[in-house]
């Protein structure tokens, strides 16, 4: 039999497409395996080089084949995308895995351990919970309305809207308020559940040296250090700042040719919602500054050249930069010496 070397994976949930090729990049195997068979399937392999989109279960699967000796690599999906031929289907698939993983130039995902992704269900279920808070906040608002009964924007004036319900106030039927009492009643659980969500999370960040490193950067709290720490398997994975920077989209997006630079917004592409968590530290500086004053020169100019928003995502870029720093070098977080009169 033909030594496999190379094997393309396309994962899914029950049904998995192989796709192997020689040293000299001839197609060895093609092979559908069902769930229960893959595990046994590549026990009986030799050593090679797996390739698997960087997906739902893809840790999972990257890690169990690891331990059989296999040496795994996530890669992006849209960076597989370019090697799928014409029509897309699972084997065509499996095949542009295999030819994209042995690129020389190809980036690939590191592998996150069963701790850094428990520590992101954590953030995730408090997303999921967050969701659930405002989408009840509203359904009893919306239904509250609809007998008159309205309240300011906010926690208060929602609360306001709770005790007439709770006191049992007359101009809410009996039928409305009992299904009103259910929705009240999910909103203090929701509530109670993200509490304790948060309480995690700060345990997690404060539970680590580098969680703790990075919380001493201004605009970086124990959320967005634990999420830090979670979604960056391996920051010596990046050559520098900027890489990471560009990992998670905060760097202008180009479109240039003829030698002549043209750059647009930034491109958010990547993690998202390290994103989203890094521009909301970024603002909450900028708000500090307008109000105190900074050590930060640069930024202040850059204020008085560029809108808010724009300053903010600069300074998102800045933050990502000097948390890379942080968390390769050792080091901790040391406040800029004002420049000299």
């Amino acid at each position: 039999m033909v030594e496999v070397v190379t094997v393309g994976l396309d994962i899914a949930k029950s049904v998995f497409q192989v796709h192997g090729v020689d040293a000299g990049g001839e197609v060895a195997l093609r092979r559908q395996l069902r769930r229960a068979r893959v595990l046994p399937f590549f026990a009986k392999l030799p050593a090679c080089l797996i390739g698997i989109e960087a997906c739902a279960t893809a840790h999972y699967w990257a890690r169990e084949l690891g331990a059989l000796g296999h040496q795994v690599k996530l890669i992006p999906p849209s960076y597989v995308k370019p090697y799928v031929k014409r029509q897309k289907n699972d084997a065509a698939d499996a095949e542009a895995i295999c030819e994209a993983v042995t690129r020389p130039t190809m980036r690939f995902v590191e592998v996150k351990s069963p701790e850094q992704q428990s520590v992101m269900v954590l953030h995730r279920v408090r997303l999921t919970l967050m969701r659930q808070r405002i989408q009840l906040s509203n359904t009893i608002r919306g239904h509250m309305a609809e007998f008159g009964l309205v309240a300011p924007i906010g926690r208060e004036g929602l609360q306001k809207l709770i005790r007439l319900v709770e006191e049992r106030d007359p101009r809410v039927p009996d039928e409305a308020r009992v299904c009103l009492e259910f929705l009240v009643a999910q909103l203090q659980l929701v509530n109670l559940q993200i509490l304790e969500t948060d309480r995690r999370i700060r345990t997690s960040a404060r539970s680590t040296e580098v969680g703790r490193r990075l919380m001493s950067i201004p605009g970086v709290g124990p959320l967005l250090a634990s999420a830090l720490v979670a979604t960056v398997a391996d920051p010596k994975a990046f050559k520098f700042g900027r890489n990471l920077a560009a990992w998670i989209g905060l760097v202008p997006k180009q479109n240039s040719s003829g030698g002549k630079d043209r750059l647009g917004g930034i491109t958010k592409q990547g993690d998202r919602y390290l994103r989203q968590l890094l521009v909301v530290g970024a603002l909450a500086v900028v708000r500090y500054v307008e109000r105190h004053g900074t050590r930060r020169p640069w930024l202040v100019q850059l204020q008085t050249k560029r809108p808010t928003k724009v300053a903010t995502v600069a300074l998102a870029n800045k933050i990502a930069r000097i948390a890379w720093a942080i968390m390769t070098s050792g080091e901790s977080y040391r406040e800029p010496e004002p420049a000299a009169a």
